[in-house]
């Protein structure tokens, strides 16, 4: 990384960042507290998931495999977030290399980006089995599944790769300290002395495209799913419909809702602390990675059976309803 000191026309290579990560006052050992009890809910949730999915052979149909891909993006979302938040706040480990930082930063990016794009499979997948069940078996195979999840981290890679080139062109001539918990594209082209405006109009095009796109076709497929559900006739039919999109929303909600607020609060002019946008980056991040699989658990009778039929011995190859 490059610091550019004017008076002197002289450039000094700066190696690390430091993470200002503000906490309200006072609440620093329950954050970490927290973060601990989410980390650990995280791991052993979507680890479970992982294992009945896998073990479970009757587990091993399009929905299923699209729930334990996203567990595993989770479980590493989780794992490359909370531990280094957990050092900045508690040990005051807030140095972090530039090479470190941008891995950092390229790494939760395309963690996200699998993740938008992940949810957007599952909606296609409910949309097709509600609208054309009868054609379900036949569209949405288990080798087409499998081909989409396995190009999705070489999709993110490459379509993220502008970010990587524009980081490493941002220069610091007042400070390396990034005034957030882990680091961000945007913290970082805020805190540079960069003024051409192609770095954050590039933040705005991925949103809108690899964002809010994802989110349109989400929302798309269940506005047709519902209108098609409210047409069966078959009662127990039009319930579990609706209890899977419900679960399936929920989770959605979980991962868009952090963001979009925190992307909207600056532009409607009302004044949050550093210590709430960060409280808002660190919920936004860290939540849905936890409540993911107990949401999956909870509401998925498939997922629980089998879960329980592990913890207590039994054997968990049960009968499956198709979905």
């Amino acid at each position: 990384i490059k610091q550019k000191n004017n008076m002197a026309n002289i450039t000094i290579i700066i190696p690390e960042f430091v993470l200002d990560c503000e906490i309200i006052p006072g609440q620093r050992g329950l954050t970490v507290a927290a973060l601990v009890i989410v980390y650990m809910v995280s791991i052993v949730g979507n680890m479970l998931v992982i294992i009945v999915i896998k073990m479970n052979h009757k587990l091993h149909s399009p929905m299923f495999i699209f729930i334990g891909n996203l567990a595993v993006l989770d479980l590493a979302n989780s794992t490359i977030i909370i531990p280094k938040m957990i050092a900045v706040i508690h040990f005051d480990s807030t140095v972090i290399s530039y090479t470190g930082c941008i891995v950092q930063m390229y790494g939760i990016l395309n963690l996200e980006q699998m993740v938008a794009l992940l949810l957007a499979f599952m909606a296609v997948d409910r949309y097709v089995a509600v609208v054309y069940p009868l054609r379900y078996p036949s569209i949405i195979t288990k080798k087409l599944v499998w081909i989409s999840v396995s190009v999705l981290p070489i999709f993110a890679f490459l379509i993220l790769l502008s970010y990587l080139v524009f980081a490493t062109e941002l220069s610091f001539c007042q400070t390396n300290v990034l005034p957030y918990c882990l680091c961000d594209y945007a913290t970082l082209v805020h805190t540079s002395c960069n003024t051409d405006p192609k770095y954050l109009s590039l933040l705005s095009i991925m949103v809108l495209v690899l964002g809010v796109g994802p989110l349109l076709l989400i929302l798309c497929s269940y506005v047709r799913i519902v209108i098609a559900a409210l047409n069966i006739k078959a009662g127990d039919r039009n319930s579990k419909v609706f209890s899977t999109c419900v679960t399936h929303l929920v989770v959605v909600l979980c991962f868009y809702l952090p963001p979009l607020g925190s992307y909207i609060l600056p532009g409607s002019g009302l004044q949050v602390s550093s210590a709430g946008y960060n409280a808002v980056f660190i919920a936004g991040n860290v939540v849905p990675p936890m409540v993911n699989p107990v949401i999956y658990s909870f509401r998925n009778k498939e997922i629980k059976s089998s879960i329980y039929g592990l913890l207590t011995g039994k054997r968990i190859n049960q009968e499956i309803t198709h979905h």
